[in-house]
């Protein structure tokens, strides 16, 4: 076990320890009396000392300890306890003599060898010294002194104890120490209260080359580390959502370590005990992240991690093993993974137990097998009749099912519980008084069992099918367009009915159906090819769209009924593509196909608005329908959309692009000629898009992807990648000779067109013609059969684990380069608008959208992620309310000591707000920014002149707090700043959506064309276009200038130059008046406040400046007023005044200021 390390003065006193093993800086040693040799008669007087003595005076008889080559001061590190203790001798028959001199020859040594408490066994203290070898001495390599070296070495073996007393459920299981770590993260990084830490591990972190010993936390948001060295700091906060990369990695220096990539730097984290259980933790925390800040979407289907206040190691744990199940078992989304049971099932059909794991759910019962036979089973609970337990002897239970089908599982240690739980789950009563005896209910089943067998049809009412409306096709086109001819004998014909008959063998002994073993026999059979006549069925029965329908009755004809006449984006799409959907097959030439494509994929867009169509959808579903009933191509798309291609059919097609970055990573693995010399791999990341987003179907002939499809359903994405690397593999020395990407296009279409199916017993009417090119004869016609099969002997070794990480990691990646791009179109539309550099504009950015995200950090439904949608234009994607807006504007508002920032912020964001929907865009704040830090003067005063006009200021500033914006924008009667909004309805939530398509009506293209022509044709608004300023805003003008001028170094003489401006103007208005009405008398000399309100001093307290009131006359018996121009001539005969707005502000060194402050800010804040 590792210690505490403790200085050690002589490295062998009095011989009582033999070196085994030596480097550099470390020494393994072996106590004399153990092991080998025995050491003489020294060895055999310590050996039965140490044996002799109890446990709490014994001395390990390993240990390791540290030194460099310039001291000979040693530090123990490690040490270990045989498992072989030297047995007593019994010679020593004086003993309890020699015992007596020995102890106080150990009196004398144990200022030299202190005891340690005795630990690990001989095989793990050499456990011990590999992983120093090979973690540690390649390190001390980068130190340039001994101290160094030293400290690092009891640093890391600190926090190696510290990781060894550290449990995997350490919330749970060590309350105290979690508290003790919590405390200590909330001290050393300030963040909110409100963020949770997950967990937090000992390891290093590499600055430069040089590590740096600490800790690294876990939190829901941040990814955080902490070192404190020989008074060296090392602090460290990255928020998840900044992650570009995140992966497992060694190199020469570091054997094994987690590199995370952010903000274009790298971090890497090494010396982790538990470093897959770290990186796994690290990757659950960036998936989530990502999910809820950039794909909303995905976000709201985890409801289990909705709330990120809620969030803990176990709770990631189990959210993934949940996610594990479903996509191995092809469950629906809603399904949880509640126990597993290790079993042994009793397999027919090789006639000997299987050892496994039972996986438990709500609505399933799921076995997979351990031994490398790949055998599995799902088997619904709807399909289970009962459940008994027939010897308790070997734990057993047998499961009956639908189809003449019992399940026997052995050796299930907590069996009883199991069967209680499937038997309420499928409402099966276990008492005796509501139950026949067994040898009843066997016969109850199966009598049930030969009814259902005699009648199926009773077996789709007794799942709670509904009858199909007649408008929904009960057939597959297929069958109605190519019904099989029972009479033709041909070759192919003969090869289908042998196809046939093998399925039907393997249906006999596999099972058939929902709880059909899944196993090595079953993909053979899927590579040779399904026929035409199952592969509706399978294809429903691989991708688990059978269940889905099952417990869905009646739901596809609701929604063909929903959306019979609904007018969308959508619609207008998919009537669009209907024709283009394999034109030359005779079913989409006729109106029963394209009838029944149209109504799949409408039914679709109004069950997923978020989706609607996509193209490619209609090429799927249209290979669907010729295969599956209408209802059934419904539900696998459903599968295909959803669950088996993720995020493939939206507007930015991250899944696509996510698996064509594995994609690139597998041709790097497994194609390393082609890689040598073909060194850009984007190219077939842009050629294989169409491969991935229709599986193959717009590339090959209609009868050879039907195959293709049969090996996605089976195996999924795997199977696409797989043939995706056999095709460039069959390419390889044509593609490695090509001089430009167009010619390797060429090449790969010409392939394509050569590939047919031999086996095929569709008419020529129906398979698809291939491109006529001339140089056909160059290229020999592949068989797809041959060409799968090829592909599952070159590449099948790729395992679905691996695909997944490879998802998870680029992932990352390609949402983080869209969301690049997406900054760098904001910017250069905004650097057209304002005067600040690219690089200030990429600061601001970054700032904004962070702003964004600490918005939605702590809160489930913030407005700024309600509203986030990436389809939107880039301006509108990243949107601040409110609150957030006010905390970022004080951070960046040029005037650093201005009071009474929350008034001012609440009247910018009204200002620059045009649209008035509670939300601001980058655009709209930057623009603000322009003016104050890049304006002129007289365009600073223009802004803040119009901050005190509608719909800015609206009333009274000592009542502000009825004008702050609410989380939601409120919409009040007779607020004049909404009157433009008339024609549109704002939603429940007050806030305004700038989607272009709210809820499913049709998009007003003509209102967004007139808006765009609106804002091209706007001219530049001029002073004299400005309002005049009235009594209360004019006072409320002047105590901005005030509060602006608050702190500063020349503030005395801002104010009374504020002063003089003022009572200038109130004489100017006096004259003005006496001029247009010279026999009027003179107004009341008693000051009241506008609107008879009761204002403050203009200026402050003990200030010896004379205030407008006091210096000037009496104008408020009448209406007064001034215009901009006014107030400009004014104020520019202040140099004070001038010379303040045009002093130059560095935005740069604000906006480092706010990237600190920001986040502590924000967390104050709330």
């Amino acid at each position: 076990m590792w210690l505490k390390p403790e200085e050690i003065l002589l490295k062998n006193a009095f011989k009582l320890w033999v070196t085994e093993k030596d480097n550099e800086y470390f020494v393994l040693q072996r106590r004399r009396g153990y092991g080998e040799g025995g050491g003489g008669l020294t060895g055999l007087l310590v050996g039965t000392l140490d044996t002799v003595l109890d446990s709490t005076s014994k001395v390990a008889p390993f240990r390791i300890l540290h030194h460099t080559p310039d001291s000979q001061v040693y530090w123990s590190i490690a040490c270990g306890i045989s498992l072989r203790f030297h047995s007593i001798i019994v010679e020593f028959e004086h003993l309890n003599s020699v015992k007596k001199r020995v102890n106080h020859l150990l009196c004398c040594l144990s200022a030299i060898f202190p005891s340690f408490v005795s630990g690990v066994t001989k095989d793990e203290i050499f456990q011990h010294w590999d992983w120093l070898q090979q973690n540690i001495m390649k390190t001390l390599s980068v130190f340039d002194s001994s101290e160094d070296i030293t400290s690092f070495v009891q640093g890391k073996i600190r926090g190696l104890i510290a990781e060894e007393g550290k449990t995997s459920h350490v919330l749970e299981d060590d309350p105290e120490k979690f508290r003790e770590a919590y405390l200590r993260f909330e001290n050393w990084f300030a963040l909110p209260q409100e963020e949770k830490l997950v967990t937090y591990y000992a390891c290093s972190y590499w600055k430069g080359k040089v590590p740096c010993q600490g800790w690294l936390y876990l939190s829901t948001n941040f990814l955080c580390f902490y070192s404190y060295l020989l008074g060296a700091e090392v602090k460290l906060i990255i928020s998840w959502d900044e992650i570009w990369r995140l992966e497992k990695t060694s190199n020469v220096l570091l054997t094994e370590s987690i590199h995370v990539v952010a903000h274009g730097e790298d971090h890497y984290f090494s010396m982790l005990l538990r470093l897959n259980e770290t990186f796994v933790i690290m990757e659950q925390l960036t998936d989530y992240s990502i999910k809820r800040l950039f794909d909303k979407d995905a976000f709201e289907r985890e409801r289990a991690l909705s709330d990120p206040l809620q969030i803990t190691k176990r709770g990631l744990e189990a959210h993934a093993k949940s996610e594990q199940f479903r996509t191995f078992f092809r469950l629906p989304k809603e399904e949880n993974l509640l126990e597993v049971h290790e079993s042994f099932l009793w397999v027919p059909f090789s006639h000997f137990n299987t050892l496994g794991k039972i996986c438990l759910s709500e609505n399933y019962l799921c076995f997979a097998s351990q031994d490398g036979s790949q055998c599995h089973i799902i088997i619904p609970m709807r399909e289970v009749v009962n459940v008994e337990k027939p010897d308790s002897s070997s734990r057993a239970l047998t499961v009956y099912v639908r189809g003449k089908r019992a399940l026997r599982f052995t050796e299930v240690r907590d069996y009883q519980r199991l069967a209680t739980t499937i038997r309420s789950r499928c409402g099966i009563s276990p008492s005796p008084q509501h139950s026949a005896s067994a040898e009843v209910i066997r016969g109850e089943c199966q009598s049930l069992i030969n009814h259902f067998d005699d009648n199926p049809e009773d077996v789709t009412l007794m799942v709670g099918q509904k009858d199909s409306s007649k408008a929904v096709s009960t057939e597959a086109l297929m069958t109605v367009f190519h019904p099989q001819d029972v009479e033709n004998l041909d070759p192919k014909m003969l090869k289908e009915k042998m196809k046939e008959q093998s399925w039907n063998i393997h249906f006999s002994e596999y099972g058939r159906g929902t709880s059909m073993f899944f196993t090595r026999k079953t993909r053979d059979l899927i590579v040779r090819g399904v026929p035409e006549a199952l592969r509706g069925e399978l294809w429903m029965l691989f991708s688990g769209a059978v269940n889905d329908m099952a417990t869905h009755p009646g739901y596809y004809t609701e929604l063909v009924e929903q959306s019979l006449g609904t007018s969308t984006l959508a619609t207008d799409e998919i009537e669009r593509d209907l024709h283009r959907s394999l034109p030359e097959h005779p079913a989409f030439q006729s109106d029963t196909g394209i009838s029944a494509l149209r109504r799949v994929l409408t039914a679709y867009a109004y069950r997923n608005p978020k989706i609607g169509y996509c193209q490619a959808m209609n090429i799927l579903t249209s290979v669907l329908l010729l295969y599956a009933k209408e209802e059934e191509a419904f539900w696998l798309l459903v599968a295909v959309c959803e669950r088996m291609l993720p995020d493939y059919f939206n507007r930015r097609i991250i899944g696509a692009l996510v698996d064509q970055a594995v994609f690139e990573d597998l041709i790097r693995e497994n194609l390393p000629q082609l890689v040598e010399n073909m060194t850009d791999l984007s190219f077939f990341s842009s050629v294989s898009l169409s491969w991935f987003l229709t599986l193959f179907i717009s590339v090959l002939p209609i009868e050879s992807a039907v195959n293709v499809v049969d090996c996605f359903f089976y195996d999924g994405i795997k199977a696409i990648l797989q043939l995706g690397l056999a095709v460039l593999d069959y390419n390889m020395d044509a593609l490695i000779s090509c001089h430009d990407d167009a010619e390797a296009v060429t090449i790969l279409n010409k392939f394509f067109d050569s590939v047919t199916n031999k086996d095929s017993p569709l008419p020529p009417t129906v398979q698809q013609a291939p491109v006529a090119n001339n140089d056909k004869s160059k290229h020999l016609n592949v068989d797809i059969s041959e060409l799968i099969r090829e592909a599952y002997e070159k590449y099948g070794s790729i395992r679905a684990e691996e695909v997944e990480s490879s998802r998870k990691r680029n992932r990352l990646f390609v949402i983080q380069t869209l969301e690049d791009t997406t900054k760098q179109n904001v910017i250069r539309v905004v650097s057209q608008e304002v005067k600040f550099t690219p690089a200030q504009l990429d600061d601001l950015y970054n700032l904004f959208k962070r702003q964004h995200f600490l918005s939605c950090y702590w809160t489930m439904k913030s407005p700024a992620l309600l509203h986030h949608d990436p389809s939107l234009a880039y301006l509108e994607q990243y949107q601040l309310g409110f609150q957030q807006f006010s905390v970022l504007f004080s951070l960046l508002e040029p005037w650093a000591f201005c009071t009474n920032k929350s008034t001012l912020s609440l009247w910018v964001f009204r200002l620059i707000d045009e649209n008035q929907d509670g939300l601001i865009n980058f655009k709209e704040f930057c623009c603000a920014l322009n003016n104050l830090y890049c304006g002129s003067f007289t365009n600073k005063l223009k802004f803040l002149f119009k901050l005190h006009l509608p719909p800015a200021f609206t009333g009274s500033p000592l009542h502000v707090q009825e004008q702050r914006l609410p989380k939601f924008f409120e919409t009040t009667e007779g607020s004049p700043h909404l009157s433009r909004l008339s024609d549109f309805d704002l939603p429940e939530d007050g806030v305004i959506k700038k989607s272009p398509e709210r809820g499913r009506g049709k998009v007003d293209l003509q209102a967004y064309l007139k808006q765009w022509q609106n804002e091209i044709l706007r001219k530049e608004e001029t002073i004299k276009d400005l309002p005049r300023i009235n009594q209360a805003q004019f006072i409320q003008f002047s105590k901005t200038l005030y509060n602006i001028f608050h702190g500063d170094p020349e503030e005395e003489s801002l104010y009374r130059a504020v002063a003089h401006v003022t009572s200038l103007l109130l004489r100017m208005e006096e004259v003005g008046r006496r001029l247009q009405e010279p026999s009027s008398p003179p107004a009341s000399l008693k000051p009241t406040a506008a609107d008879g309100e009761d204002e403050a001093p203009l200026t402050p307290k003990n200030s010896d400046t004379p205030s407008p009131q006091e210096a000037g006359p009496d104008l408020s018996g009448a209406d007064w007023s001034f215009s901009f121009e006014q107030v400009l001539a004014s104020l520019l005969n202040e140099p004070e005044i001038v010379s303040f707005f045009d002093r130059h502000v560095d935005i740069q060194s604000r906006v480092k200021l706010a990237s600190v402050a920001q986040l502590k800010l924000t967390g104050n804040s709330k």
